[in-house]
C-alpha cells in the first residue's frame, strides 16, 4: 500500500550509529498536532521524529529514515542503549496523560498499521522490539499508553501478543520477577516504575507498578514464547 506523506523537515537529526532494529512508538503528549509538529520542526526543541501520525490519518515525515531522529531520549532495550541510533519513531498525535488521554481514532490507526507494517518489513523488525516510549523508559514516559491498541497490533503480527489461556505463576520472588523483567529487555533500575511500564503494555486494567501473579504468569509465558522462537530451552 502507498501512503502519501506531508513533508515537514525537522532540523533535528544526526548520523546513525547501528543498523535499524526497532520501532518505537510515541503519543504527542500536546494540545493538537500542530503543535506538536512544530515543536519538533523547531531547532530549540532538540526533539524529533521520523513521522508524525494525525488523527485524521494524515502521515508528517520529519526525519529521513537514514538518519537518527531524536525521539527516544535516555533510554534501554535489550541491551542498546543508544534507541535513537536503532530504532524508527513515530509520534501518533495524542493529547496524553496530561492534556486529556483518550482512545485513537480509527483513521489514526488505518494510517498507521500500514506505515508500521512497511517499515517492519524493510527493515525486518522483530515483533518483541516494536515497542512503546514507556517501555524503553519506564521512569520517564507513559506512552503510547494504555487505551492504545497494541492488540491490533499483535494480531497483525506488528507487535507481541498478550498471552492468553492457561498462564502459570512461576511463583518468582519480586526480585525474581524483576530480574525476568530485564532479561526480557526491561530497564529495571527502577523496578517498580518497569512494572508499571510492563502493565500498561500487557496487563492494562490494573497499573499499580505492583508484582502480582497475574504479572508474574504473563511475563513467564512471553519469555517461554520467545524462547520457542529462539530455538532455546533456557
Amino acid at each position: 500500500m502507498n501512503q502519501e506523506y506531508i513533508q515537514t523537515p525537522s532540523p533535528n537529526f544526526d548520523e546513525r550509529t547501528l543498523p535499524v532494529t526497532m520501532l518505537v512508538l510515541h503519543y504527542t503528549g500536546m494540545p493538537d498536532a500542530p503543535s506538536a509538529i512544530n515543536w519538533m520542526a523547531n531547532p530549540e526543541s532538540k526533539v524529533s521524529a521520523h513521522y508524525v501520525v494525525t488523527e485524521d490519518g494524515q502521515i508528517v515525515q520529519m526525519v529521513d529514515e537514514d538518519k537518527r531522529a531524536w525521539h527516544a531520549g535516555r533510554s534501554h532495550w535489550r541491551g542498546i542503549t543508544n534507541v535513537n541510533s536503532a530504532s524508527i519513531g513515530i509520534e501518533i498525535v495524542n493529547p496524553g496523560h496530561e492534556w486529556g488521554y483518550r482512545p485513537f481514532p480509527q483513521e489514526q490507526m488505518d494510517a498507521l498499521v500500514p506505515l508500521i507494517s512497511d517499515i517492519v518489513k524493510r527493515y525486518a523488525i522483530a515483533p518483541a522490539n516494536i515497542v512503546g516510549h514507556s517501555d524503553i523508559a519506564p521512569a520517564r514516559k507513559q506512552d503510547p499508553g494504555e487505551l492504545f491498541d497494541w492488540p491490533l497490533l499483535a494480531r497483525l503480527g506488528l507487535a507481541l501478543p498478550i498471552p492468553d489461556g492457561q498462564l502459570v505463576d512461576p511463583y518468582w520472588s519480586d526480585s525474581g520477577f524483576y530480574l525476568a523483567l530485564e532479561r526480557f529487555g526491561y530497564d529495571i533500575s527502577d523496578g517498580e516504575a518497569a512494572t508499571r511500564a510492563f502493565q500498561r503494555r500487557f496487563r492494562t486494567h490494573t497499573i499499580d507498578g505492583m508484582v502480582d501473579g497475574e504479572c508474574r504468569a504473563i511475563l513467564f509465558a512471553l519469555l517461554l514464547e520467545r524462547d520457542r522462537e529462539n530455538g532455546s530451552a533456557s
